[in-house]
């Protein structure tokens, strides 16, 4: 089985949230399950660091419309996985993330960037490629690559199979009517059935109607987006299409996630030896200018802080946390104004909260491993990462029951802490109080070692790994292939 994963982020080069870990990972559990996976993204500048002497495969032109030219190449990751580079330094070749400049503004070109991206995923992808490798199956991910399936449609000649999946709906890849001939489509794209959206162009749309398979990161959000509360606009097209709509729960690295082999900790442990877990709270304590306390439990939060991750809940809840008493620890960026509502509550309670505005990968580890709980209130959440790295380090997630967070965390009972279920805490209204109230309960159980003890190894005793998704992925693609 031949894929072609089209992506516009990939771990550990560039990465924004989840896409870029599920590009990096699940690859890799395809590989180890039997297909020939490449992955195809941009060649951005940390990518060009990592592998300057990427070798040339072919030269990319007459690709339609003002999409420019650009150059094929390859390079092959530290763990074997092949990578095609999309070099086209006028669109790739620049600061800041993927998408916005430093000013965290987007690109004005975005348009062209990603329509080079997936104008590039189906030529490959089609007969007309000038390769000899051609895959089965083209797997796009997001707005980014959504318009690969529509090009491979109906500008490409015999094409593999193609398969979506939605990391997060509310990204939609939503362009003016302007930019359709910069990429190379027609008057007659511009319809209910091709790339027009309430008036205007959406990548995402285009994907939607046409891959031949539609996947989400958690089976409660495949279910979730078909209404209107959280179908963005696009519940009415994935309603329609819920017979090739599918939830697969993402996956995290295990060989990177696991705190028995955690280089970025103060020490490691497992599930059978959990003292090392005090070792790493008195350490991140330390390093994070906290006290150094063993009768209050830390909460964790390691996220973009905004308001779809319910952050704005626990800024305005956070006076009543220190006072519990517990300690806090956050470690993100993004909203301006809950940045600045997170450092005021770190300068009210010196010693009780502290605050790292940005991102630090070896911190995040260090969160994940001294937290006692872990704090994701998300409004919606396609899937998350985050309370599954809690759980397999022992550190029960409060969460609220949406998306993936409903599909991983099991609310805390006395029947299921017996029977090995209860992993966590979780809530349904998104609320301040509701928030709080769920808190109090955890520190509660927190304050009980016995059954705090056992919460722990049930959340530590989950199989998080790639292993299962990737079997799923695996049994989907065959699903497409025409019958012997």
């Amino acid at each position: 089985m031949k894929v072609l994963f089209a992506t516009s982020e990939i771990a550990p080069w560039v990465k924004t949230g989840g896409l870029g870990d599920v590009a990096g990972a699940l690859p890799q559990a395809l590989r180890q399950a039997g297909c020939d996976v490449r992955v195809l993204v941009p060649y951005y500048p940390a990518l060009h660091a990592a592998f300057p002497a990427a070798k040339h495969v072919a030269h990319l032109s007459n690709l339609g419309g003002q999409l420019p030219v650009a150059d094929l190449l390859e390079a092959t990751s530290p763990d074997g996985l092949p990578l095609w580079l999309v070099d086209c330094p006028a669109l790739f070749d620049r600061p800041g993330n993927p998408y916005l400049g430093p000013e965290g503004i987007d690109w004005l070109d975005n348009p062209l960037r990603f329509g080079l991206l997936s104008r590039v995923a189906a030529y490959l992808s089609g007969a007309g490629s000038s390769l000899d490798w051609r895959p089965d199956v083209l797997h796009c991910h997001d707005w980014q690559t959504g318009l690969a399936p529509y090009y491979l449609r109906f500008y490409e000649d015999d094409g593999a199979a193609t398969v979506l999946t939605i990391h997060n709906l509310a990204f939609q890849g939503v362009f003016p009517f302007t930019v359709m001939g910069e990429l190379g489509l027609s008057a007659t794209d511009w319809h209910i059935d091709g790339v027009e959206y309430y008036g205007y162009l959406s990548f995402l749309k285009a994907g939607l109607r046409h891959a031949d398979a539609l996947t989400t990161v958690s089976p409660t959000y495949a279910r979730e987006i078909q209404t209107a509360a959280e179908g963005m606009g696009l519940q009415g097209l994935l309603k329609n299409r819920a017979g090739e709509l599918t939830g697969i729960l993402n996956g995290i690295d295990t060989a990177i996630w696991n705190p028995a082999h955690d280089s970025h900790l103060a020490a490691t442990y497992d599930r059978t030896h959990l003292k090392g877990k005090a070792a790493n709270k008195s350490a991140l304590q330390r390093e994070v200018g906290l006290a150094v306390r063993t009768d209050c439990p830390l909460f964790g939060v390691v996220s973009r802080l905004t308001s779809q991750k319910g952050l704005d809940l626990v800024a305005v809840a956070g006076d009543m946390l220190a006072e519990l008493p517990a300690q806090l620890v956050v470690l993100g960026n993004g909203d301006k104004t809950l940045e600045a509502a997170f450092l005021e509550l770190a300068v009210r309670y010196p010693g009780n909260v502290a605050v790292t505005i940005g991102f630090n990968e070896a911190l995040a580890h260090r969160i994940e491993a001294g937290a006692d709980i872990f704090l994701m209130p998300s409004r919606f959440e396609p899937c998350g990462l985050n309370q599954m790295y809690s759980l397999a380090y022992g550190t029960p997630p409060l969460v609220r029951a949406t998306g993936g967070l409903a599909d991983t965390v099991v609310n805390y009972s006395v029947a299921g802490l017996a029977n090995g279920t209860a992993n966590g805490f979780v809530f349904t209204e998104t609320t301040v109080e509701t928030l709080l109230g769920t808190a109090r309960w955890a520190v509660e159980i927190w304050r009980d070692p016995a059954r705090w003890g056992r919460l722990q190894q049930n959340a530590m005793a989950g199989d998080y790994s790639w292993k299962n998704p990737a079997r799923r992925y695996l049994d989907l693609y065959r699903s497409l292939q025409p019958a012997a």
